[in-house]
């Protein structure tokens, strides 16, 4: 098993955890948590552009004017492409797929190589416990400000509690997660990740089933 130091709400040493080795020691390798992250966020993409082509535009059902005599050039329909108001040619729909297969043991080792990577470069920080009896930013500001963070940080609890995720809403570069929802581009975007102890037994319940 792998220990590391845990911390109460004061920032001080409280103790140690174990982690499980297979979860938390786990050789890194770069191109499989690149190919993880990017089917990530490409299977979370939303498409939100859509244009429509000459068929779904309105109007334009009868000639312009006639085929000749007039000195203008021939025009069938105003849905025309080439007209103002017309349709648009192979613009974006949101018929658009940019879903990525990935299987799903490779998906869940390579979240275990980024916790792994969490672990050895000092970046996982273990909370005996958190609980907060209001809603205070100022509060929580003065929690993590105590704890060895780096960087932008990613919050993660085994469980919600509205007190403590709407004190965080209003500090700049914190995520707020649940820790059985912990995914790679998450971790990756953000730094430290401070995390409970009941959210890292969270992890190796959950994540271990996927192994």
């Amino acid at each position: 098993m792998l220990k590391i130091k845990t911390y109460n709400i004061e920032g001080k040493e409280s103790g140690e955890i174990e982690l499980s080795k297979e979860i938390f020691a786990v050789k890194r390798n770069d191109d499989l948590i690149h190919q993880a992250f990017v089917a990530h966020i490409s299977n979370t993409r939303v498409v939100l552009a859509n244009t429509k082509d000459r068929g779904e535009v309105s109007g334009g059902g009868k000639k312009p004017w006639k085929q000749k005599g007039t000195g203008r050039s021939r025009h069938g329909s105003s849905r025309s492409p080439i007209w103002k108001g017309g349709g648009v040619t192979f613009g974006p729909t949101t018929e658009r797929n940019f879903s990525k297969k990935i299987n799903k043991k490779m998906k869940t080792k390579a979240l275990f190589m980024v916790l792994s990577s969490k672990v050895s470069d000092n970046e996982l920080i273990i909370l005996d416990d958190l609980s907060l009896n209001k809603v205070s930013t100022k509060i929580m500001k003065g929690i993590l400000n105590k704890l060895p963070t780096k960087g932008k940080i990613l919050f993660s609890l085994d469980k919600k509690d509205d007190n403590i995720f709407k004190s965080i809403k209003n500090i700049s570069n914190i995520s707020v997660i649940a820790s059985d929802s912990l995914n790679i581009a998450d971790l990756l975007k953000n730094k430290t990740l401070v995390i409970n102890k009941k959210g890292i037994e969270d992890i190796e319940k959950v994540y271990s089933l996927h192994k």
